[in-house]
């Protein structure tokens, strides 16, 4: 039975990430009516940042060369350690039991949301794998970061987080389903470029539901 986790990381309420998101999902919930389907809003139900507790369990496991995340329990020998594990064990079975990981993910200033920034620290031990565990990440951009655009180089949002699913995770294959100039929405010195925000958000809601259907 496949089994699909979503998270939404925007502060907003009617964000594009979400809508994005909300399509892959549905899309796959109508595709797949007997899998199970986990979400979670990182906005409003916010992970907390990893604390010293952490960052010994986190030593341990280098100490001990651990590659098996099945016995991270067993790693625990202090009172700071086992509330560190208290709040990694449940996030950590959630995605291990996902086959398909969905982020929704605006650009905040360049980069990711803190609150998606403290999940992916919390699930995040040395030498672990997810593979092959499949990740689709819905974004919104205020402007235009697509290679070729002027800011493409102020783009820490999407190269960080393929970056981060390759290295940490070992997942190669990360899928990106982005909509652009969002801010021509609301500001009117990017009026002229709201033609360019409509077509890329209606490419990027028609691929979303696209992928909800063959993932």
């Amino acid at each position: 039975m496949p089994t699909l986790l979503h998270l939404d990381a925007s502060a907003r309420r009617a964000s594009i990430s979400r809508e994005l998101s909300a399509a892959f999902a549905e899309s796959w919930r109508a595709a797949h009516p007997a899998g199970d389907y986990d979400y979670r809003d990182l906005a409003a139900d916010p992970i907390p940042f990893i604390g010293e507790g952490w960052t010994e369990l986190c030593d341990r496991v280098l100490a001990h060369g651990s590659t098996d995340l099945d016995h991270l329990a067993h790693l625990v020998d202090s009172p700071a350690q086992a509330a560190a594990w208290a709040v990694v064990e449940p996030l950590l079975a959630q995605v291990r039991a996902a086959d398909v990981v969905l982020i929704g993910a605006p650009m905040y200033n360049y980069s990711i949301p803190a609150a998606l920034k403290a999940w992916l620290d919390q699930i995040t031990f040395p030498r672990m794998s997810l593979a092959p565990t499949r990740f689709v990440v819905a974004t919104a951009r205020g402007g235009a970061y697509s290679p070729g655009a002027p800011k493409a180089a102020f783009d820490y949002q999407e190269r960080y987080l393929r970056d981060f699913f390759a290295g940490h995770f070992a997942v190669e294959d990360t899928v990106f389903v982005t909509a652009e100039w969002a801010n021509a929405r609301q500001d009117p010195h990017l009026a002229q470029a709201r033609g360019k925000h409509d077509a890329s958000y209606a490419a990027a809601l028609d691929t979303a539901r696209r992928l909800g259907k063959e993932y």
